[in-house]
């Protein structure tokens, strides 16, 4: 399994249920990485999604033990042992964890890579991603060039999990 966060220099990730930013190539980075693959949310997150309708053309899970979801179009799991039951049909590969906040604490050890959209800036946040600088596992591996869109400099960071658990 994979993360993958856009987040601010304090790794905030949402305010009000909101992105904190949205850049468009940080956007076509998301699609691009998760099209095809498996996309594991808490409820908040795809309840923040345009129109509250599943990503397309990805398989979406949602952790949540609320049963107000559709079921037809997503797959529902109460419980992280159901959660790593369902992913057990999937490559680990093929499997990201796009948040929200709780969802990426509970998955974060699981996770092999961490793909994160560094925004060069502070915003008001209430909700965060775990400082992948300062756990000891987690080892920076890459970083782009610095990028600009309407003044926002950001980079596209990886980071690799040397002490991944198997679920």
């Amino acid at each position: 399994m994979k993360a993958i966060v856009a987040v601010d220099l304090n790794w905030g990730i949402g305010y009000k249920g909101n992105l904190l930013q949205r850049i468009p190539e940080d956007m076509r980075f998301f699609k691009q990485m998760t099209l095809g693959k498996v996309v594991v949310m808490g409820s908040k997150t795809f309840e923040s999604l345009p129109g509250r309708e599943p990503l397309k053309d990805r398989i979406n899970i949602i952790l949540s033990k609320s049963k107000d979801f559709e079921k037809d179009k997503l797959i529902v799991c109460p419980s992280l042992d159901e959660l790593f039951c369902e992913l057990k049909k999937y490559d680990s590969d093929d499997v990201f964890a796009i948040g929200g906040e709780v969802v990426y604490t509970q998955l974060l050890p699981y996770c092999s890579e961490a793909y994160v959209t560094k925004i060069e800036n502070k915003y008001p946040a209430d909700k965060y991603f775990p400082n992948l600088d300062e756990i000891e596992e987690w080892e920076l591996v890459s970083i782009s060039d610095s990028k600009e869109f309407n003044n926002i400099k950001y980079s596209f960071l990886k980071y690799v999990n040397n002490k991944q658990r198997i679920y």
